[in-house]
């Protein structure tokens, strides 16, 4: 059984939600992680998790969304939900608006604050703002580094922090060279997989919308970068995500 650890379900899919799921199931992915980026969808996907034995969440609030109180939707009853596995995703994106910085960082830190207070892991995004990332993220927070595309120097610092690392639909680009070489490095007892759907379909499936079910494809792809049999490398990738996610029962 394969796991898609980040998938938008609350987004648009030809036949809803409930057709890439069963989709997913079909093709050997058994359980899936629904992240929030907008403070909107979080009461969908707490209805899709509660509604699916397969489904989690993870619950944040995306930085493109700065500035916004956390506080207002992260509450200890959606947190203490026994579908939400840990807090995310948040984090830092500077590319179309680095302007709102400031308010980013506020945002960042203020649910890393409430992760820990809930003793939750974080799925943290992050893009061009590796400084700022690795600066915020110090002492006792935990979690994974979602749809990880950034350097190996920045991954190096998170390897020592205890950080997981998300391998997602990119890892099979063509152009994405310097990606592939970075997980050759990173330990393989610390990677898991997504699609991010639906967004970054991996080929074959380029161009077309994302799904769960095409995370299998990302899994191939690791596993002649890591050398290892397919069976193999979805067994420690099952193990990799208990790691990560504790609520999860797999």
């Amino acid at each position: 059984m394969f796991i898609d650890t980040h998938c938008h379900l609350t987004d648009k899919y030809n036949d809803g939600a409930d057709g890439a799921i069963s989709r997913a199931i079909e093709n050997n992915v058994g359980i899936m992680i629904c992240p929030t980026a907008d403070p909107n969808d979080i009461e969908s996907a707490l209805q899709i998790a509660n509604s699916h034995k397969n489904i989690y969440c993870t619950i944040g609030i995306h930085p493109e969304c700065a500035p916004v109180d956390a506080s207002k939707y992260l509450t200890d009853t959606v947190l203490t939900n026994p579908r939400v596995v840990g807090v995310g995703e948040i984090g830092l994106d500077y590319h179309y608006s680095p302007e709102t910085r400031t308010q980013q960082i506020e945002l960042f830190e203020q649910q890393l604050d409430i992760a820990k207070k809930h003793a939750l892991p974080v799925a943290v995004h992050t893009r061009e703002a590796e400084e700022d990332t690795a600066t915020i993220l110090r002492g006792d927070i935990r979690g994974v580094m979602h749809c990880y595309t950034s350097s190996w120097d920045l991954a190096k610092k998170m390897l020592d922090r205890g950080f997981f690392f998300s391998a997602s639909g990119i890892l099979t680009f063509k152009n994405s060279d310097e990606v592939r070489e970075t997980f050759s490095k990173i330990p393989t007892d610390r990677i898991v997989i997504e699609t991010d759907a639906p967004y970054c379909a991996p080929v074959p499936y380029r161009g077309k919308t994302c799904e769960p079910a095409m995370v299998v494809e990302v899994a191939k792809v690791l596993a002649q970068i890591k050398n290892l049999q397919l069976d193999a490398l979805e067994d420690i990738l099952m193990q990799n995500v208990k790691k990560l996610y504790p609520k999860i029962d797999i």
